[in-house]
């Protein structure tokens, strides 16, 4: 008998785990279902503001084709719930009134918008009722909502300092609307950048069009439109900051409601090991965004650290990739001890219980790009170069200091700042510095040695280095996301590829953030005017 593997949910990490089951389900290793509440398949859900502005359309961001995976033998269910899961059965329990059952569940349920607890609001998280004219920015209907307020030339105001709050509100005001950010706190991103960046970045979104209100707090919304809609977000200080549309970017909160119904353990996510197993249920797994990977062995030292799910698509997908392995060398172990003895059935078996699991992930770099501004930040960035008490932490048990490299000119919107101990960064900000970025990104995820001279990274940006820019390292990864390098994008470039959409379709590159498409764009250009020459 095949293996019944059942998936609940089809966002973009479940899109990626059921590519790579494809060779099992055509292998007739494995019969596959998948459960998706939207009545489309599987899209890049990061990508949803910039379908809002106009700059991208639905057909480029799907990841799955519905009748193509259901052409291969997969059983594709859209537009339907899960009530409830029975895990004495293997059943679960869906909306359509069918109950499929399974050998093998995963959970790639994702995360849902966190609604603010304000008057106007309902704040059941479960299930919010956002009045018209407020739009939490998740799925395609949203998008709709914001390129109708965009293309109008409206106000619009996004309650959120955070990255995708960011993007959304540069995009929409290099797209024609009047924006303004809302966020509490002196500077937006105030989990993730120190205070000089953070300054930087909010006078250079200021230089792009986006009005900034700091260190506010919301109370309310005013309900004065003409459809009964959003016309104003109030503040605590008694002042209202009018508009057409309220876009929430508040943050997400891991799907959990499922896995808690059936009585899995659940942290901030679905609490896995490291298999991607629920704890204490070998059937079960979980990825993505509802996943937290800390297994249950209290002396784990990889999981004293754990912070939850990160958020971003990259682990997801990574994850994916790992879980689907795993699954098929289950799927043929199941298979072989169904059929006559043989050393196949051994072989199976060895194969599912030597496979490495999943390696943890490294701290994330947070990248903000858009027309005329660049920023990444990643690690502990907070220290200050003169601060000793911060620059003494950590060093006991024989470890080297911190030490602070920072460099500001907030006028033209430049700021550096690298926190390194014995030469390698623990941290990092980079605001208006593209090619200082990058080198600093790689040297970060490769956890590689700064050159003494600090200084040297920063002329990366100088003017005589403009025409040098395309000669940086071809082997160095342009989409983290995927996990693409350069040498892979100018072949695919190679082979004919010229355009972001033909590179993606190719290497899976730029199908996460987008953060890389203009890196994507130079390989493109600069190999077929190499090809002309």
């Amino acid at each position: 008998m095949s293996e019944r593997i059942v998936v609940v949910g089809f966002g973009p990490v479940a899109a990626r785990l059921i590519d790579e089951l494809l060779p099992a389900v055509r292998k007739g290793l494995a019969r596959l279902t998948v459960i998706g509440e939207e009545p489309e398949a599987a899209y890049n859900r990061v990508l949803v503001a910039d379908l809002g502005v106009g700059r991208t359309t639905e057909e480029a961001l799907a990841l799955a084709d519905a009748a193509a995976l259901i052409a291969d033998g997969v059983d594709v269910r859209l537009g339907v719930r899960v009530r409830r899961v029975d895990r004495a059965r293997q059943r679960l329990i869906l909306t359509d009134g069918t109950s499929p059952g399974y050998d093998r569940l995963v959970f790639a349920t994702g995360s849902r918008p966190v609604i603010p607890n304000l008057t106007g609001l309902n704040p059941d998280p479960a299930a919010p009722v956002l009045p018209p004219g407020v739009t939490a920015l998740r799925d395609l209907r949203d998008a709709a909502v914001l390129r109708s307020a965009v293309a109008g030339g409206k106000r619009v105001v996004v309650l959120g300092g955070g990255v995708l709050g960011l993007e959304t509100a540069l995009a929409a005001a290099e797209e024609g609307a009047t924006v303004t950010v809302v966020h509490n706190g002196p500077h937006p991103l105030g989990r993730n950048i120190d205070r000089g960046g953070g300054a930087v970045l909010a006078t250079s979104l200021r230089n792009c069009g986006v009005r900034m209100a700091g260190n506010a707090r919301s109370t309310g919304l005013e309900h004065n439109a003409p459809d009964g809609g959003f016309s104003a977000l109030l503040l605590d200080d008694g002042s209202a900051i009018d508009g057409d549309l309220l876009v929430l970017s508040c943050g997400v909160r891991p799907r959990t409601e499922l896995a808690e119904g059936c009585g899995l353990s659940t942290g901030t996510g679905i609490l896995v090991d490291h298999k991607l197993r629920a704890h204490h249920e070998p059937h079960i797994f979980a990825i993505g965004d509802c996943a937290e990977v800390r297994c249950p062995d209290p002396e784990c030292a990889e999981c004293r650290t754990a912070r939850g799910p990160s958020g971003l698509v990259g682990p997801g997908w990574r994850q994916a990739e790992w879980l689907a392995e795993y699954l098929m060398l289950l799927a043929a172990e199941s298979k072989a001890d169904a059929g006559p003895s043989s050393d196949a059935a051994a072989d199976a078996a060895a194969g599912a219980d030597a496979l490495p699991p999943l390696a943890p992930e490294q701290p994330g770099v947070i990248v903000l790009k858009a027309r005329g501004m660049n920023m990444a930040v990643a690690g502990d960035n907070g220290a200050e170069p003169w601060d000793e008490e911060a620059l003494a932490t950590g060093a006991v048990n024989g470890r080297a200091r911190l030490r602070v490299a920072q460099w500001a000119d907030p006028e033209h919107g430049r700021y550096v700042k690298m926190i390194t101990r014995a030469g390698v960064l623990e941290g990092l900000v980079a605001v208006g510095m593209p090619r200082t970025a990058a080198e600093l990104v790689q040297l970060f995820e490769r956890g590689a040695e700064l050159p003494a001279d600090r200084s040297l990274l920063l002329r990366l940006d100088g003017p005589d280095q403009v025409a040098a820019a395309g000669a940086a390292d071809p082997a160095r990864t342009v989409c983290r996301c995927a996990g693409v390098s350069g040498t892979a994008i100018a072949s695919a470039a190679a082979d004919g590829c010229g355009t972001v959409s033909e590179v993606s379709g190719a290497t899976r590159a730029g199908t996460g953030c987008g953060g890389c498409h203009e890196d994507i764009r130079g390989i493109i250009e600069a190999h077929f005017q190499g090809a002309v020459a």
